[in-house]
């Protein structure tokens, strides 16, 4: 078998001389002999297809560490192992995508003040949450306050304590005194300690690594609203006449969607629909969206878990958002409309009114 130098395999391989010394020094892409004479590396022809691997795989972004552990799998898991790294490259891609869109709003807003509402605002709510027609137990958390409201969706051995420790720890925001203008930033810090107490109910628990929740909350102070947002629980806003979400789902087929790889209609019948790219879990950082906005009377908003979303056309929850006649009656009816139909998850609604201070 003729051996090739190692300026003959950097060039058919596609790596330069010092990466190919460097995959040497690591076990990663050894010779197949070195003279003992020049000390030159000679690689055989076979080794051409383990070389393009690590060359993919590291135009790729993939550490060496997790090269070296792909080369070494099957085909099969090797596949499985590069679309679990694409994943979390994905996830962390979002992350600072929403981040830098966060800062670009934040700061546009201090030389564009938010517009100050000079009449005093509050909520009218109401919050249910109900197991549905399949599931055995209840992992949802529903929570509707004068200043607070939040929807979690645990998942795992303990995702009901996980979900409503995430709520209890944004509860107390109810009743500390936050200035409009560090909604942001108290919520930021609230979150952290959601994380914790996530983390703290999954170290209780037998798995503490499949233990998390999603969450979406809204914190209110005056005429603003601090949205904190992570998983695919949402938050939709009724606004004269129109209705829209104003969360985006951290869902692996929702990051397929927004890549252009499928479109929004099979996007609603994935199998893998369902699987999250940011939660709130007992291990990891993944961030949480933060937007502020302002609120105006006449709002209407609906934050609900997936039991209402992904089973209930996004026509019909606007049909009844927009014709109940006041927050009780919509989320009875949105419990009902999921249940009508299979009611195959848990199901949890919080639907809020603007009211001006005066108004009963």
């Amino acid at each position: 078998m003729e051996l090739l130098t190692i300026g003959a395999f950097a060039k058919a391989s596609r790596l330069s001389p010092k990466a190919l010394r460097l995959y040497d020094g690591l076990g990663l892409l050894t010779p197949a002999r070195v003279d003992p004479v020049t000390g030159y590396r000679l690689y055989a022809p076979q080794q051409l297809e383990r070389a393009r691997l690590v060359a993919w795989l590291r135009r790729l972004g993939m550490p060496l560490t997790g090269i070296r552990g792909v080369c070494e799998l099957p085909a099969p898991e090797a596949a499985q192992a590069v679309r679990a790294f694409w994943t979390r490259v994905e996830a962390d891609t979002a992350a600072r995508r929403d981040l830098a869109s966060f800062l670009v709003d934040h700061l546009s807003r201090k030389d564009s003040p938010m517009t100050s509402n000079p009449t005093p605002l509050k909520f009218r709510y109401a919050a249910l949450s109900d197991t549905g027609r399949v599931r055995a137990g209840n992992q949802d958390t529903a929570y509707a306050g004068s200043r607070l409201l939040a929807v979690a969706d645990g998942f795992g051995a303990g995702g009901a304590p996980a979900g409503a420790a995430a709520v209890d720890v944004l509860k107390r925001l109810e009743t500390d005194s936050v200035p409009a203008g560090g909604l942001l930033g108290v919520l930021e810090e609230a979150i952290e300690r959601a994380r914790q107490a996530v983390g703290g109910v999954a170290a209780a628990g037998p798995a503490p690594q499949g233990v998390g929740t999603t969450l979406t909350a809204m914190l209110w102070a005056g005429s603003q609203l601090a949205l904190v947002h992570i998983g695919d629980s949402r938050a939709y806003l009724l606004r004269d006449g129109e209705f829209f979400q104003i969360t985006h789902d951290h869902t692996l087929v929702q990051s397929m969607v927004d890549e252009g790889r499928i479109s929004p209609d099979e996007a609603t019948s994935h199998p893998q629909r369902a699987l999250l790219i940011r939660a709130l879990a007992g291990e990891g950082d993944a961030a949480a969206d933060l937007r502020l906005r302002d609120a105006r009377a006449g709002d209407r908003y609906l934050l609900c878990s997936d039991g209402l979303s992904a089973v209930v056309p996004a026509g019909d929850i606007q049909q009844t958002v927009t014709a109940a006649g006041d927050p009780d009656a919509a989320v009875r009816e949105l419990v009902a409309l999921a249940n009508r139909s299979g009611g195959p998850d848990n199901v949890s609604c919080v639907v809020a009114d603007v009211l001006e201070q005066q108004e009963r």
